[in-house]
């Protein structure tokens, strides 16, 4: 009963800063709520040492010789572009109502249309870059809803307000797990589209080359696709350099070979994004864990 009482106290301790700043703030327009978390994250990675230190040790290794200011500037826009995304996915439905903000191009959302006009279903592949649910948003948008996989949070409070955010973005919504891999299959079978972010750590998966370091890689995206004949569509919400409006960019299918392949092809074509625009990334997901560098370090040029 003890240890019971003392774990609710802290996850309403861990939460109360959020609640505070996402409260304090109502009054206030979208964006300018959207532009507070974003500087208070900024700030929280400039005078946090445990984020500050963790930022810096994952961003030497792809940038080793980057120097210690600018690591530390890239650190705060990194948080104020979070802080931003995270404030957008917790009012996900006002999110999507601002339709004007968008501008969609590539060529896999045709594919992604041939496909729904066939019956069958897609997957599009992602990461925590940019405003990732501004990709579903864009789905909505052409008259398709998409799907997603997310990660239940411990914490009670975060886990009910994320997942709100989530579902307004689009449904089904499948919690990692068995359980919720048949969910997924089923609704994939039938036609339906998924969205899978794809450069979390993955105790399961193969070591391949992200960023130029062997980072254990999940090829259960991959192996969906081939099994059941669907396009695999990496797709990216980049932020404008205002950062209120999203540049939103359905790239070709990745072609059919083996799962390594093209799972690797999407780690290639993430890894491109984070290049051009490394503040975008977020780089808080201790993606290289316990790994060696790789063979490949084309990103490192």
């Amino acid at each position: 009963m003890l240890s019971t009482s003392l774990k609710s106290f802290a996850h309403h301790a861990r939460y109360f800063p959020l609640w505070s700043a996402l409260t304090l703030a109502r009054w206030r327009p979208f964006s300018s709520r959207s532009r507070g978390l974003g500087t208070t994250f900024a700030a929280v990675m400039r005078w946090f040492p445990p984020a500050r230190l963790r930022f810096d040790r994952e961003a030497k290794r792809i940038f080793p010789d980057m120097n210690r200011s600018d690591r530390a500037k890239l650190g705060q826009d990194m948080g104020r572009h979070m802080g931003r995304t995270l404030f957008e996915i917790y009012h996900c439905r006002e999110f999507q109502s601002q339709n004007y903000r968008f501008s969609i191009s590539g060529p896999g959302l045709a594919a992604l249309k041939e496909a729904q006009a066939a019956g069958k279903g897609a997957i599009i592949v992602s990461g925590h870059f940019g405003q990732w649910e501004a990709v579903r948003t864009a789905i909505k948008m052409h008259g398709m809803e998409s799907g997603a996989i997310y990660r239940p949070h411990k914490n009670r409070h975060y886990e009910r307000r994320i997942l709100a955010g989530i579902e307004a973005g689009g449904k089904p919504i499948f919690p990692t797990g068995r359980v919720g891999t048949r969910g997924l299959v089923r609704h994939l079978r039938t036609g339906g589209i998924i969205s899978i972010l794809l450069d979390e750590k993955s105790a399961e998966g193969v070591s391949l080359p992200f960023l130029g370091i062997g980072a254990l890689t999940s090829l259960s995206a991959a192996q969906l696709a081939l099994k059941y004949d669907l396009p695999m569509i990496p797709a990216y919400g980049i932020r404008a350099e205002d950062g209120n409006g999203f540049r939103v960019e359905f790239e070709a299918p990745i072609a059919h070979t083996d799962s390594v392949a093209m799972t690797c092809a999407f780690n290639d074509s993430l890894s491109a994004r984070i290049i051009a625009n490394p503040d975008q990334w977020y780089w808080m997901l201790r993606r290289w864990g316990g790994q060696t560098e790789a063979t490949l370090s084309t990103y490192q040029a």
